[in-house]
């Protein structure tokens, strides 16, 4: 267990910060034994089971639940658990209640009545369920073909991650999911540029510098816990908070940037053109491993080759602007990528022909150089490489302009990448443009920057960029990103200890649901077999990136008919809420001939489904390998604790039945086996099978020892740093005969994104762009909306739409709470617990007003996805509180499609008598019944656990 000693932060300080995560409290205990136990001279039969928590989708702590003669009593934190370290949040504890909670779904039912209304359930037998997926899938593929259908996903949950399966059985295309506007696009911009997942920090290595932007993690539990957090700004010589409001951790911070909603990406370029200007980048780092150095010539036809492994799809096609041989040479290498050579004043050349013989060489190198020198990290372990100076006697430029001969004859004028980056993006942004733009003092800009990027430890970087939701969701979200993780990269703090280093790499298949018996790969590039997707043409990028259709055109396509109609769903514990306009978005789900929902409850968008069946809690799954999605190096499981109720099912069960009524094989039957027909364990053997055991092995080694240190578990995968230089990163995280280098098109760290400029041939370079609404982009509606509205903050309680039926969440936080500065309200004569109208040109919904001076005037901070499950109608009242109701379906990202949700106009009134329904501030459902709205309403009560009956 790591020393919880405080280092430079008084305890008191620590209280502060932790005090409202921890609004529901709960002791972290090491037993004195992992396994089953039974107290002597009683006949009660008492087990503490460790596990991994799912009451939220974007964490695994590790926890131990008590279970008590089959009855789950309790869930503490597990300190072997070192992502975690014994935190166990309000959620987690609430787990309990979900799990007994009297409106879970226990049996499959299908509608009876139109939708739009009460749908009339009918209970059915699970036999009838799969007949009648089977027709409604099958009916609409020989209808309309297989474009007609799109399959909506949820937040990384081993029960909830069933949609592809589906996908797959009837060879649609269509996949929509939170992943458009969480995470997703962190991840597509690092694939554009180094790695898929780089924005992952490892927060578990101490940074030096903390810098936590658009997040409170102390908060959320996102990607990394609240004790995780706590203990890595305790340890941390500096913190630096990026956020327009003062969150509670961020009030602790040494530099708080409250920038202007949406300028994320300002001030990222403002920080860039420091390190740039003031030489804070690592050079040897940026001219040998990055394609900053690559020579950009503007008059060139776009050329290149077809044929990249890596991030991109198969058979992709690039085209470029880069010099390569064959623009000077005839019959030369398109993959041989030229620079300019100070130290002989002259052209060279890197070999990214990855199936050459010198792939991955610089020209004159004849071996790789592997790096045998460096020093282990003591505070958490691990082999830091020492950096390696190139390998052959150049001194690739990265300023400056030169002369080249073209083979055609023609002279014409090239450019380093950094040169390019440098004039046409990042030398504009001064510190007075930026302070305007984003409303932050110059001096704290720069101060805040200098503190981050100048190194305390001279052999790496200070610790990674923490970029999270926020600057995701405000319509710029991949060159945001983008300009963030070169900037990481170009100051060191890309895979070394505190940096930015990628998902955990294990090698147990820790998640999703698909069937194990995949189609074999395609050899086609995504370009063609995506070809047909909906909003391909207007987002081509999404074509390439296979993880995504766009929502808002899925949902043009259920309304319009065009490019094809959509007219099938399949859902697999998703949310309609989470983006483009929620209110858009119900009005085309009625729009379906069949949709086939599986989920824990009769949530909303369950109550137009024509199949409903129910899934099982993470406390009643048969179990499920995990590894930390983050960079915390954590590998455990999530084991079973106590028996469903009734019937429930599991989701790989679930879908394996569906693939027996269609009669296609779900399980691969190579090894002889039934390809159906197989006890669950064959699925879990199936995804701990690389760890050289059997899912029972697996689970008494883990329930014994606690969870696995990949760093142990894969000195070289995940226990080296900048594996970049030792060929560790290439081939999925294989390190039997990789190469060096990145997953991109030059195998560089790419400044300049070949991707996108084979897609779109624009946006090559990361840029600051206002957001597509924004009081400079759209000032014409600012004079009506004057408020610049964001959204997105976290909840302690809650998790996105979830736990709003759990008594003890809902009496800590019954209703939604806008923040909104003092003297704002007092402007407006609205007082604390006010509710209050929150409007925008697109739609109105009603939240309760919190001063709160850590918002700035002209700021207000709403809360997102709110829901009443305690309302007796179809739409759960979602429209009544739901801030995404008031956003513009069609201001998005345009690489990506994301929602800009934050860091638009809307204007704030007093809700009254006179301007409310029903002559009632408080919102009401369509009957006239008031929400819940306080602590002490009775209708918690109806909430509480039922124990018995479970099996009925």
């Amino acid at each position: 267990m790591p020393s919880t000693t405080m280092s430079r932060r008084s305890f008191l300080q620590l209280a502060a910060i932790t005090a409202s995560a921890a609004t529901v409290a709960g002791a972290a205990s090491e037993p004195l034994q992992a396994l089953a136990e039974v107290e002597e001279g009683s006949s009660n039969e008492v087990k503490r089971i460790r596990t991994a928590c799912r009451g939220c989708g974007k964490m695994e702590c590790g926890v131990w639940v008590t279970v008590e003669n089959g009855r789950a009593v309790k869930v503490e934190g597990d300190e072997s658990a070192r992502q975690s370290n014994g935190n166990c949040c309000g959620k987690s504890q609430a787990s309990i209640q979900a799990a007994y909670h009297p409106d879970r779904l226990k049996y499959p039912m299908k509608r009876t009545n139109p939708k739009g209304g009460d749908p009339g359930w009918q209970r059915i037998t699970w036999d009838e369920a799969y007949d009648a997926v089977y027709q409604g899938l099958s009916n609409l593929y020989e209808k309309y073909g297989n474009t007609t259908f799109t399959f909506m996903t949820g937040t990384s949950r081993m029960w909830g991650m069933s949609a592809p399966g589906y996908m797959q059985l009837v060879d649609g295309i269509n996949d929509v999911g939170a992943a458009q506007i969480c995470k997703g696009p962190r991840r597509e911009a690092g694939a554009l540029t180094i790695e898929n997942g780089i924005h992952f920090q490892a927060l578990v290595d101490r940074p030096q510098v903390l810098v936590q932007w658009g997040t409170d993690q102390t908060q959320s539990n996102y990607d990394d816990s609240c004790r995780t957090t706590v203990e890595a700004l305790t340890r941390a010589q500096t913190f630096i908070s990026v956020d327009p409001r003062k969150s509670n951790m961020g009030k602790e911070a040494d530099y708080h940037l409250a920038l202007r909603p949406g300028t994320d990406g300002a001030l990222l370029m403002a920080w860039t053109r420091i390190v740039m200007e003031e030489e804070l980048y690592d050079d040897l780092l940026v001219k040998r491993w990055s394609n900053a150095p690559f020579l950009h010539v503007e008059e060139l036809e776009p050329s290149g080759w077809i044929g990249v492994s890596g991030n991109v799809s198969p058979a992709f096609e690039v085209k470029t602007r880069l010099l390569k041989e064959s623009d000077i040479k005839e019959g030369g290498d398109p993959k041989k990528f030229m620079v300019w050579d100070n130290l002989h004043d002259r052209l060279t050349y890197f070999d990214a022909n990855e199936e050459g013989e010198h792939a991955g060489m610089w020209e004159g190198q004849t071996e790789h150089d592997i790096s045998t020198t460096g020093f282990e990290y003591e505070p958490t372990g691990g082999w830091v490489p020492d950096p390696m100076p190139f390998p052959v006697d150049i001194d690739p430029a990265l300023w400056g302009e030169f002369d080249v001969t073209l083979k055609d004859g023609r002279t014409v004028k090239a450019k380093p990448v950094f040169q390019k980056y440098w004039d046409e993006c990042v030398n504009e942004m001064t510190l007075e443009k930026a302070a305007e733009i984003c409303d932050v003092p110059a001096e704290t800009i720069y101060d805040a920057c200098k503190a981050w990027a100048t190194r305390v430890d001279p052999r790496r970087g200070n610790g990674g960029l923490n970029t999270q939701l926020a600057p995701e969701q405000v319509g710029r979200a991949i060159q945001n990103f983008r300009t963030a993780y070169i900037l990481a990269f170009m100051t060191d703090n890309y895979d070394t200890p505190g940096g930015n280093r990628g998902v955990t790499n294990s090698t147990v298949a820790a998640g999703g649901c698909a069937a194990p018996a995949k189609t074999p790969p395609s050899t086609e590039p995504n370009l063609t077999t995506r070809a047909k997707i909906v909003g391909g043409d207007k987002f081509p990028v999404t074509k390439w990136w296979n993880n995504w259709v766009d929502q808002t055109s899925v949902w043009d396509a259920c309304h319009t008919g065009e490019p094809y109609p959509i007219k099938g769903c399949v859902c697999s514990a998703a949310n309609f809420m989470c983006q483009s306009n929620a209110a858009y978005a119900w009005e085309a789900l009625q729009q379906m001939e069949f949709t086939f929902y599986i989920d824990l409850w009769p949530i909303a968008g369950a109550q137009l489904a024509d199949i409903l069946v129910p899934t099982r809690h993470w406390l009643e799954i048969p179990g499920f390998p995990r590894a930390s999605q983050g960079a915390s190096g954590a590998v455990g499981a999530n084991v079973n604790c106590i028996d469903p109720p009734a019937e429930t099912g599991f989701e790989p069960e679930i879908l394996c039945n569906i693939y027996k009524r269609f009669g296609v094989p779900f399980y691969d039957t190579k090894d002889g086996g039934d390809a159906w027909d197989r006890p669950i364990e064959a699925f879990l053997d199936n995804a701990v099978s690389s760890m050289g055991m059997t899912w029972k092995e697996y689970v008494d080694e883990f329930e014994k020892n606690g969870w696995w240190d990949a760093k142990k578990l894969y000195p070289e995968r995940w226990g080296t740093y900048r594996r970049y230089q030792m060929g560790y990163l290439r081939g999925s995280g294989s390190v039997e005969g990789n190469l060096p280098g990145m997953e991109t098109p030059t195998m560089k760290a790419e400044f300049w994104s070949t991707i996108l400029e084979s897609i779109i041939d624009s946006e090559e370079l990361p840029h600051y762009e206002e957001p597509p609404m924004s009081p400079v982009s759209t000032p014409e509606l600012y004079e009506e909306y004057p408020f610049n509205m964001t959204t997105g903050r976290r909840i302690p309680v809650y998790f996105h739409s979830e736990h709003r039926q759990l008594p003890w969440c809902r009496e800590l936080w019954p209703v939604p709470r806008m923040e909104i500065n003092p003297e704002d309200a007092y402007e407006l004569e609205i007082e604390q617990g006010d509710w209050c109208w929150i409007e925008s040109k697109w739609g109105k919904v009603r939240q309760t007003a919190d001063l709160c001076y850590g918002v700035k005037r002209g700021v207000i901070n709403c809360e997102h996805t709110w829901w009443y499950p305690e309302l007796e109608q179809a739409d759960k009242g979602f429209k009544l509180s739901g801030i995404n109701c008031l956003v513009n379906k069609d201001a998005q990202d345009p690489i990506c499609g994301s929602s800009q949700l934050r860091a638009y106009p809307v204007k704030v009134y007093k809700a009254t008598p006179e301007n409310s329904p029903f002559g009632n501030p408080v919102p009401c459902g369509d009957d006239g019944t008031e929400i819940i709205h306080t602590c002490d309403d009775p209708r918690l009560k109806e909430w509480l656990p039922v124990y018995e009956g479970r099996e009925e």
